[in-house]
């Protein structure tokens, strides 16, 4: 069975089992909600032991960061989900409230045989390069100095990029922005881009970028770290903000988000990209969730704020098992007074 066909059916298997789990309850209690495919690893394994203990079941779309916030402001799911948070004005306007669930990490992902998972090395410029197209062969000299004594093939390279609007798209431009002037002043950040390098092809979420990259030889692209745990994939050392080369894993997303200051901003919908730290993993994220403050229907809104309580306290174990960071207690403790209390009940 070939790499890419092991994550679709596990990830089809999650999906009709909590879809079908709505039939079997009583239908007002099962929750509803869609967006970012970046924490849906982690959001189905919630959604599997909350089902087991308290009989509600989630039906989770993972559609995309972009997807979830139309869905939410059509109102015809309970919560959104996203990776590129909505700014203040955006959330006073549309009437909600933002905060985040979980942490993780974005990892540039490689199709590249002969080389083990963070045995080849990159820093950001280097690989803004590569996403822009200015890079284009492994054997290229920019690589092959920061990979001595490495035989890097004669291979053509192809970006594997999302084809959806996506706020995993959204935090690896702002990255890339971060570290490559060249790619703030062509391309920019955003949820979706116009990607530069003409060998390049797009893939349908988190999962689509996975298969790709597992398909075609040579590829380069980016994904949340349980889609490389889930398919076994190979990645790049990056080097960080303070000139380290680090491997993703929850101790660097961890070492990232240390020191962010999530009421600094509206929304709590800060950036950790490119962080300071020894230890931190340069592309670490959080994902955001999206409320109502005045939601049509309270009784679904408050099964939402059930389920992320029982999560943030209950659910940390599993959060680690799939390389997610959990959110400490001292700030799912702020988030329950600062933030769900403005949702009317």
């Amino acid at each position: 069975m070939k790499p890419e066909r092991i994550f679709f059916k596990t990830v089809a298997v999650i999906a009709v089992t909590l879809a079908s789990s709505a039939v079997g309850t009583a239908l007002a209690a099962d929750i509803t909600g869609a967006g970012a495919t970046f924490p849906f690893p982690m959001y189905a394994k919630w959604a599997e032991a909350y089902k087991k203990e308290t009989g509600i079941g989630l039906n989770y779309q993972s559609i995309g960061s972009s997807g979830g916030i139309r869905q939410i402001r059509a109102k015809t799911v309970a919560f959104g989900a996203t990776d590129a948070p909505l700014s203040g004005a955006d959330l006073e306007k549309d009437g909600m409230v933002q905060f985040p669930a979980i942490i993780g990490g974005t990892v540039p992902v490689i199709n590249l045989e002969g080389f083990k998972p963070g045995e080849l090395r990159v820093t950001g410029p280097v690989l803004a390069e590569v996403f822009l197209g200015k890079i284009s062969k492994w054997n290229d000299a920019k690589l092959a100095a920061l990979n001595p004594g490495k035989a890097l093939p004669d291979q053509g390279i192809t970006v594997v990029h999302r084809a959806d609007g996506s706020g995993t798209t959204f935090n690896w431009t702002d990255y890339l922005t971060s570290v490559s002037k060249e790619w703030a002043d062509q391309v920019g950040k955003g949820a979706a881009v116009k990607w530069p390098a003409a060998s390049s092809v797009g893939g349908k979420g988190n999962e689509g970028v996975a298969a790709n990259v597992t398909r075609v030889k040579g590829a380069v692209g980016y994904v949340e770290y349980a889609y490389v745990k889930k398919n076994n994939m190979n990645y790049l050392q990056l080097q960080n903000a303070d000139g380290k080369y680090v491997n993703p894993d929850d101790k660097t997303f961890a070492s990232a988000a240390a020191s962010a200051d999530w009421f600094s901003v509206p929304g709590m919908g800060i950036s950790m990209v490119n962080a300071k730290g020894a230890d931190s993993w340069p592309v670490s994220t959080a994902s955001f969730i999206l409320m109502y403050k005045d939601p049509a229907d309270k009784a679904q809104s408050a099964e939402v704020l059930k389920f992320f309580e029982w999560a943030f306290k209950n659910g940390k174990g599993m959060a680690a098992e799939l390389d997610y960071v959990p959110l400490p207690d001292r700030l799912t403790a702020e988030i329950g007074a600062k933030v769900w209390s403005q949702i009317k009940k």
